[in-house]
């Protein structure tokens, strides 16, 4: 099953590119979007939230913030010492690292909620391209969903909705409106 994910408008100046919404069979969902809005030609820090169909990866769970929903996914524990390598020309670029790391990296343990859970999808993975975007993830909104970085967020009860719908072979697909 493929989670259709599509902008308000495709025009980031009436501030609405990066808000959307999300389909799963007759489902529908709030998202945020990067604060680019949904972007054709992804690079790196540009916030945009890339065009595509991305499979699923694993699920990442931050266990003391919460249980660990209901997937058929892989799902990985969240520790202290997790990150997720950002500097284009290291070997480890778009791939989880443990920290500390000496090249640029995210740190997955954050002190919001928004990394609680964390969807891995496969953007720029396989291979990987330095430049062309890295840790681009599924993961919780800010409540009053502001922008994101490039990823795409949702309130936890409806992320948890969508990981107990979807499992392996099902795709993130994000559309231009």
């Amino acid at each position: 099953m493929d989670l259709i994910v599509t902008a308000d408008s495709p025009d980031a100046r009436q501030g609405w590119a990066a808000q959307g919404w999300a389909s799963l069979g007759t489902q529908r969902f709030r998202c945020a979007l990067g604060r680019g809005g949904i972007i054709a030609d992804k690079r790196e820090g540009d916030g945009g939230t890339p065009v595509g169909a991305f499979p699923l990866r694993r699920l990442l769970v931050r266990t003391d913030k919460g249980p660990i929903p209901k997937t058929q996914l892989p799902i990985t524990v969240i520790d202290e010492d997790d990150g997720w390598c950002d500097a284009p020309d290291d070997m480890a670029y778009n791939r989880a690292v443990a920290l500390p790391y000496a090249a640029s990296h995210e740190r997955l343990w954050r002190d919001d909620h928004l990394y609680d859970l964390v969807l891995v999808i496969g953007h720029n993975d396989d291979p990987v391209v330095k430049g062309m975007g890295s840790a681009v993830f599924v993961h919780l909104a800010h409540d009053d969903y502001r922008p994101t970085e490039g990823c795409i967020a949702f309130a936890r009860a409806d992320m948890e909705k969508i990981l107990a719908a979807m499992g392996p072979g099902d795709r993130v697909v994000v559309e231009r409106p």
